[in-house]
């Protein structure tokens, strides 16, 4: 089987990387066209040998970008095409059925009870993910939560598949060594209570709480924000304003260490932090929390599908309400508790991203061997909406 996977953009985000993990694990011949940004992940899908195309769109509304999909899709010979995020779904369904690939796949990573990727849910970006749904033969959700929204805006029940993301249980191993160089490199105190947060800076993932909850807390607690975004200025003018800035440190999309060269790695970061915590309050899965949990750390959350759905006695986490003041008592309670094992939860380990792979890899072959679609009669998508 041969497939190419389409995506909005392959800079750091949870999309990209997952896909990226995923295609080492899959027993496909797979090639990606990336619509923008192609960005460090693509440099990773690259080094893994991977073949990359960015299609260089210009925008959302860029109809130009249309055709050009088309013909690499056609030019291909693919079995199967497999669109990842808003836009490459909208532009990617309709190019794959124009080129005559009847097996289209869709990951749902990013649908919220208010927003799907940074965008409001208005009845235009409804109405034109639905048209562009009609187009595949099946849409994927990363966890029960995003199936139930799916559904929520009518998509058909059969037509979706639930697919958990996965994680490479070897690679967030904690490791004491990494531990030790990476709190020295980033200059941490060796008294340091280090909290961890991992994503984008973006106003939804509520990093603001924890720096506010930092200012209230003993001076010998540190905030590792490991991402970067459109709001890393304004969280550095809260820290300042609260009091703390010399107390966060903030690694980048690019982690890099005070010196500006080149800083450690994910995993490394995680096995440096004490404790983690998600305030976000609208995850489709909670990617970052099970990395966590994977390196051993006690977490806090406060929104996290892939959690949520497991028994309680397998979840080892702590779901949190609430804003600053919650916070605040959670970590306090977190670091009055004696430091636990450093090893993977249940929880982590029910997310082995050979599991994710092998599910995938059902839904792949019931796509092509599925019975023949209708010609598409969808517009062409001129309403994508804006960012």
């Amino acid at each position: 089987m041969k497939a190419l996977h389409i995506i909005t953009g392959l800079g750091v985000g949870g999309a990209a990387q997952q896909l990226r993990l995923l295609l080492r694990h899959l027993p496909v011949e797979c090639e990606v066209v990336t619509l923008t940004n192609p960005g460090t992940v693509a440099d990773g899908l690259a080094s893994d040998g991977v073949r990359v195309v960015h299609l260089g769109m210009a925008g959302n509304r860029d109809l130009a970008a249309l055709p050009r999909l088309v013909r690499i899709i056609r030019s291909g010979g693919y079995d199967l095409v497999h669109t990842h995020l808003y836009r490459a779904c909208v532009y990617g369904r309709l190019a794959a059925r124009l080129a005559g690939v009847r097996a289209v796949v869709a990951t749902e990573h990013s649908l919220g009870d208010s927003q799907m990727e940074g965008r409001r849910l208005t009845s235009g970006v409804r109405a034109l993910y639905l048209a562009s749904e009609r187009l595949g033969r099946t849409t994927v959700a990363v966890s029960p939560t995003v199936a139930d929204r799916l559904r929520g805006w009518g998509v058909p029940a059969p037509r979706i598949e639930v697919v958990p993301n996965g994680i490479d249980l070897a690679r967030f191993r904690f490791d004491p060594d990494a531990r030790r160089h990476t709190r020295r490199r980033l200059g941490l105190p060796d008294h340091a209570y280090v909290v961890g947060g991992v994503g984008r800076l973006t106003a939804g993932k509520r990093f603001d709480v924890l720096i506010h909850a930092l200012a209230r807390l003993p001076a010998d607690h540190w905030l590792l924000l490991v991402g970067g975004g459109p709001e890393e200025n304004v969280l550095r003018r809260t820290a300042h304003e609260a009091g703390v800035a010399d107390r966060v440190l903030f690694t980048g999309e690019r982690p890099c260490v005070p010196d500006g060269t080149p800083g450690p790695d994910l995993p490394s970061l995680t096995s440096a932090m004490d404790l983690f915590v998600s305030p976000s309050p609208e995850e489709t899965f909670g990617l970052a929390v099970v990395e966590a949990l994977a390196c051993g750390l006690p977490v806090l959350y406060a929104s996290c599908p892939a959690i949520e759905q497991l028994p309680a006695r397998a979840r080892g986490a702590r779901r949190v309400t609430g804003g600053t003041e919650a916070f605040v008592r959670a970590l306090t309670e977190a670091r009055a508790q004696p430091p636990g094992p450093r090893t993977a939860s249940e929880a982590a380990r029910h997310y082995d991203i050979t599991r994710s792979a092998a599910q995938l890899m059902d839904v792949y072959a019931a796509t092509v061997s599925g019975p023949p679609l209708l010609s598409p009669a969808t517009p062409t998508p001129q309403g994508v909406s804006s960012p």
